[in-house]
């Protein structure tokens, strides 16, 4: 089986939470976290942290990881993670993004699996949320999936209207064959992208496909400070002091 290489985006500046991959959960930087669970992959060989803040590379790399300083004019998170794939020799990347600090190695190790179809240019998660109230809530990117388990559409509205059973939301994780990863950079930022602010819908938009790999349950990401805090409650009832 194919391995595959992965990349962490992390930005110091952020709308709605700036310094978030320093942000503490437990005592530890938010990065940090991510980093931890990225390494329990059995399928990665590599984890390297993209950021363009001295800040964030000088913490990741306090705590043993491999830290690489990317330029401030990228548009997204895979713009940075494309940066930095130019130096890495696997034909798989995982881009996670830095703020899900609850990622796990087995959520990592599904994408690489359904990447080993060399016909899928890119992979994504998603999950089944019950709980309808969460629909309307911005902070969760919805995503409709087409039978085939490919991507319709992303979006922060309630999508799809008038669901009444469950709704999909989409977990920041993705994984890319290297060559599409290029072409994904090269491309300019598309309008849904810029209106709905999800960096996905390029592909979309561009005619592409996006796998869609169901996990689970969802994970909780951290969009706004007061995520802090719903995360930490969430791994102390797992067991961590």
């Amino acid at each position: 089986m194919k391995r595959a290489a992965a990349i962490i985006p992390a930005r110091y500046e952020s709308t709605r939470f700036p310094g978030k991959p320093l942000a503490l959960i437990l005592g530890r930087p938010m990065i940090q976290w991510v980093y931890e669970g990225v390494r329990e992959a059995l399928l990665v060989d590599r984890v390297t942290v993209a950021t363009d803040d001295e800040r964030i590379r000088d913490a990741a790399t306090s705590f043993g990881a491999e830290a690489r300083l990317t330029s401030r004019a990228h548009n997204s998170g895979t713009e940075r993670a494309a940066d930095v794939s130019q130096i890495i020799d696997n034909n798989i990347i995982i881009n996670v993004q830095g703020d899900e600090p609850l990622v796990t190695g087995a959520l990592i190790d599904s994408l690489v699996e359904v990447l080993q179809d060399e016909g899928i240019p890119m992979a994504t998660l998603m999950a089944k949320v019950r709980d309808l109230g969460l629909i309307a809530d911005p902070n969760i990117v919805k995503v409709v999936p087409d039978r085939a388990g490919y991507a319709l559409y992303f979006s922060r509205a309630p999508l799809p209207f008038g669901a009444s059973d469950f709704f999909y939301q989409h977990i920041g994780i993705y994984g890319f064959r290297k060559d599409f990863l290029a072409k994904f950079a090269a491309m300019k930022p598309s309008r849904l992208e810029r209106l709905e602010k999800l960096e996905q819908l390029r592909t979309l938009e561009n005619g592409g496909r996006i796998r869609m790999v169901e996990a689970p349950t969802p994970t909780l990401s951290v969009d706004r400070p007061d995520d802090i805090i719903k995360v930490e409650n969430f791994l102390r009832n797992k067991g961590h002091a």
